[in-house]
C-alpha cells in the first residue's frame, strides 16, 4: 500500500486544479511548497514513498554494477521531452544501485498540482521558477539518478547547479523518435502551443545546443532500454578517468 501522503497526493491529481484551489489545498500560488528534505524522506517514510529496491525488476542478466567513483555527484539525465530520460534513469538507478528521481513528479509532489495544470493556471514562468527550486533541493540530497525535464537544463542556474553537483548526461534522440513518443501522451503542456511536430522542431533548434553543454553525450534511438544503459555506465566509466587525471577507457 502506498504511503499516506501518496494516497493523499493521488486523490487531490484526481480533482480539477481549479477545485483543488478553491476546496484550500496548500499551494500559494507564488512558490512550489518544498518543506520535505531529503532527510525527512529517509526517517518518516509516511511524508512521501520510499526509494524502490534498485535491484528490484532488473531485467533477466543484468546485475547492480561497481559504481564509477563519482566523488558525491549525482547523475543528472537532461534532454528533449520523449528522450526516455525516466524510464532509461529508472533503470539507471538499479544498475547502479542508486535511488531514482523525476523532477516533473517531485515538482507534482511539492505543488499538488500536476505540471500540465500549473502551466495551465500560472504560466510556463512560474512553472519554471519552481522546477529550479525542486532540483536544487533534490541535488542537495545524497547521490541519485535525476530525470530532468525538457526544458530545466535551459535555465542557467540550474545548469550551473547540474555542473556543480552532479555529472550531465544529454539523451539525444531524433525528431521522429521524439514526435512518434510524444503523441502516445496528451498532456504535454509545450505541445499544445502549435502543430506537436512543428513545435518539436523548434524546441530541439533552440535547445540542443545547450544539451551539447552536457558531460555526456548518448544517442538514444529505437533499440533496447539496456542498451542504452550500457553506453551510459561505458561513458560513466570514461568521464571519471579523465576527471581523475588518467587515460580514459575504451571499455
Amino acid at each position: 500500500m502506498l504511503p499516506a501522503a501518496d494516497r493523499l497526493y493521488q486523490l487531490a491529481l484526481s480533482i480539477p486544479a481549479k477545485l483543488r484551489l478553491a476546496a484550500g489545498f496548500p499551494y500559494d500560488g507564488g512558490s512550489f511548497r518544498v518543506p520535505i528534505s531529503m532527510d525527512d524522506r529517509k526517517t518518516d517514510p509516511t511524508m512521501t514513498s520510499s526509494p524502490a529496491d534498485p535491484a528490484r525488476d532488473l531485467p533477466a542478466g543484468a546485475e547492480i554494477v561497481r559504481r564509477p567513483p563519482l566523488a558525491g555527484r549525482s547523475i543528472v539525465l537532461v534532454g528533449m521531452m520523449g528522450a526516455g530520460k525516466s524510464s532509461i534513469g529508472r533503470r539507471l538507478g538499479q544498475r547502479l544501485g542508486l535511488p531514482f528521481a523525476d523532477s516533473d513528479s517531485e515538482i507534482e509532489k511539492a505543488a499538488q498540482l500536476s505540471v500540465e495544470d500549473i502551466f495551465e493556471l500560472y504560466g510556463e514562468a512560474h512553472f519554471r521558477d519552481g522546477e529550479r527550486r525542486v532540483i536544487r533541493r533534490l541535488l542537495e540530497g545524497p547521490p541519485q539518478v535525476l530525470a530532468t525535464g525538457g526544458g530545466a537544463y535551459m535555465d542557467p542556474e540550474t545548469r550551473a547547479l547540474v555542473s556543480d553537483r552532479g555529472v550531465s548526461v544529454w539523451l539525444d534522440a531524433d525528431l521522429d523518435l521524439l514526435h512518434r513518443r510524444v503523441s502516445r501522451r496528451g498532456n504535454r503542456p509545450l505541445l499544445k502551443t502549435g502543430e506537436p511536430r512543428a513545435v518539436l522542431e523548434r524546441l530541439l533548434a533552440l535547445r540542443n545546443p545547450v544539451y551539447a553543454l552536457a558531460d555526456l553525450h548518448i544517442l538514444s534511438d529505437h533499440g533496447p532500454i539496456e542498451t542504452t544503459v550500457e553506453e551510459i555506465l561505458s561513458a560513466l566509466s570514461r568521464w571519471t578517468g579523465r576527471a581523475a587525471g588518467a587515460e580514459p577507457s575504451d571499455c
